[in-house]
């Protein structure tokens, strides 16, 4: 079989270096391993199932002779060597913002934007989905699917659409309209469920189970699909130099972003790339969904699932999936897990907007607010270099800031009326 063939729906196993450096599967809790293949959860505690590498050497020079998308990390993902010849939608390797502005309206020395509005559906999610669409593959699936906050499930839609496959996917019924179109216009299977993302998410674990040679990203190939978010911090170190940033603030929904991220700066340090030193993270939720950012201020190490009432639709996961690793990571880096209302959410849209040029979405809205809050509240220091993950573009959630924007004034189209409006 050759990458760019279409999905089928019989089952093999996948070709020899499928997978390039990944070696295993490894349960996050006991340890137990078991050989590549289409399982998400351990066999003996249930606990979820992660790659394990055998990565060799890696070099700089390695990884920048590659495309300037995320298939230049390929040595560090589990996809062929030949990855980059499957059609795909080339995410990855975004822009990295100097945010003086903003920085200088928060009281922050130094801080930088990682921008993943431009990736080409205009999301984070395009990394993950590049990597779940090439296990997928291998694993003969005949159906590439998801259950969704809406980011995930305009990439699913058009990664398929791009490589000729089949692909449905599932939404909260009451998702923004602006993401349930972006996704209707890549496939005709967008499939919208009475419930939140909770209720959608254990439809789809039931389909998976049911329904031979389906691939749910982030489901029964969730563990492939994950590794895509490290392209991320890839990213950052490689576009500061080579080094690391003393501070990150991640958006939190499952919380496997910000978990990725900080595995990506540990095997960056493993292998050599950047020099070791402590970098603190930092997890944004919004309150009307913080079962994360809740246990952190309680000091527990169990996530208690909520019911999500908050604008911040993508980032509403009641019952986190990696929530648990998430306050292991802010805990043990010197970090935080922190919280803000939907107001503070719009407000902070219009102020990434105003001072950098940078339309956000609400779960960008929701960093912004939560790095401002860190800093005010003496969580976050000011004086050390910090990186702001943005995760998707402001067009995707244009009802969150309707009310907060408009026209200056209406004038005539005379030189008196505009003086009269006091706008000069």
């Amino acid at each position: 079989m050759t990458v760019t063939e279409p999905l089928t729906s019989t089952p093999r196993q996948p070709r020899e270096g499928a997978f390039g450096p990944a070696r295993e599967l490894v349960c996050r809790e006991c340890g137990t391993t078991r050989p590549l293949g289409q399982f998400y959860a351990c066999g003996e505690c249930f606990g979820p199932l992660e790659i394990g590498y055998d990565f060799g050497t890696v070099t700089r020079e390695q990884i920048e002779s590659g495309p300037n998308n995320l298939w230049r990390y390929k040595a560090l993902l589990p996809v062929p060597d030949d990855i980059a010849e499957s059609p795909n939608l080339e995410p990855g390797f975004t822009r990295l913002l100097k945010a003086s502005n903003l920085a200088a309206e928060l009281g922050i020395q130094k801080l930088w934007v990682k921008d993943d509005s431009t990736n080409p559906t205009n999301s984070f999610k395009d990394r993950v989905v590049a990597i779940a669409l090439s296990a997928a593959r291998e694993f003969g699936a005949k159906v590439f699917a998801c259950p969704s906050t809406g980011n995930l499930a305009n990439a699913v839609a058009a990664a398929g659409a791009r490589a000729g496959i089949k692909t449905v996917v599932f939404i909260p019924s009451n998702l923004e309209m602006p993401k349930q179109v972006n996704s209707a216009v890549y496939t005709a299977n967008l499939v919208a469920v009475d419930g939140n993302y909770d209720d959608v998410n254990k439809l789809a674990s039931e389909i998976a189970g049911e329904e031979d040679g389906w691939a749910f990203v982030n489901v029964n190939i969730r563990p492939y699909y994950a590794e895509g978010s490290k392209t991320l911090g890839y990213e950052i170190a490689e576009q500061l130099g080579w080094r690391l940033p003393d501070q990150v603030v991640i958006p939190v929904a499952s919380g496997s972003q910000l978990t990725k991220v900080h595995k990506a700066f540990q095997e960056l340090i493993k292998l050599g790339l950047v020099e070791d030193k402590p970098v603190k993270i930092f997890g944004a939720q919004a309150t009307g969904c913080s079962p994360v950012a809740a246990a952190f201020k309680s000091g527990v190490d169990a996530i208690r699932p909520v019911k999500p009432d908050t604008i911040a639709k993508s980032l509403a996961i009641g019952n986190p999936a990696d929530g648990i690793y998430v306050l292991d990571i802010c805990n043990g880096t010197g970090g935080a897990v922190e919280d803000v209302t939907d107001d503070e959410i719009r407000e902070a849209i219009v102020l990434l907007a105003r001072t950098e040029g940078i339309f956000t979405e609400t779960a960008g809205g929701t960093t912004v607010a939560v790095l401002k809050k860190l800093v005010e509240t003496g969580q976050l220091d000011p004086e050390l270099e910090t990186v702001l993950i943005n995760t998707g573009h402001g067009l995707k959630t244009l009802d969150a800031v309707t009310d907060l924007v408009g026209s200056a004034a209406t004038i005539a189209p005379t030189y008196d009326a505009f003086v009269a409006a006091g706008i000069a």
